[in-house]
């Protein structure tokens, strides 16, 4: 009877763990999507349904904003200018949970054609990004983001031979 009774148990515990990994999964790509559904409409007025307020915005030309309230500002300000009209669409988008109130997603997209401020053209460009999307008060909010231009032929973007990278402290100019 023990057995038996040990072995509902666990099952039922298992089936409860799988039954949720979907739903969960589910909220965190809500949250993604709900990003790129306003970077698609340029209206960025539910934010706080899907950002942390302590949100980080990493931009493909390594600029970094701190902030939902600064993030929004920018954002409102570039979908304004260079990328009104612009739409990103996701191609492939995969979820890994670090933690139970934690998870990585990783999207490749592609954008429509714009002209960014110093006049270069980007057609047709896809993009990766990755975000952090964390579990606070029950809700899947997305805390950080990094946005890197692909590659041309849609590969990853490799250093040019002969070229070299320099790594700096983000607390002062010495090479790290």
């Amino acid at each position: 009877m023990r057995i038996l009774l040990s072995t509902v148990i666990s099952l039922v515990f298992v089936v409860g763990v799988f039954a949720q990994t979907p739903n969960r999964e589910g909220q965190v790509r809500r949250a993604v999507q709900s990003f790129y559904a306003a970077f698609n409409s340029h209206g960025f007025e539910h934010a706080a349904e899907y950002t942390t307020e302590d949100w980080n915005h990493i931009n493909p030309f390594g600029g970094r904003t701190r902030g939902r309230d600064a993030t929004l500002k920018d954002l409102k300000e570039v979908h304004a200018t260079f990328l009104k009209g612009v739409t990103d669409t996701i191609e492939k988008m995969e979820v890994r949970f670090a933690t139970r109130d934690v998870a990585v997603v990783t999207v490749t997209s592609r954008m429509t054609t714009y002209i960014t401020p110093d006049g270069v053209r980007h057609e047709n460009e896809r993009h990766i990004r990755t975000f952090v999307v964390v579990k606070r008060s029950g809700r899947w909010l997305i805390m950080q983001d990094q946005n890197t231009i692909m590659g041309r032929g849609g590969g990853s973007a490799a250093l040019v031979p002969g070229t070299h990278v320099e790594c700096r402290s983000l607390d002062d100019d010495n090479l790290l």
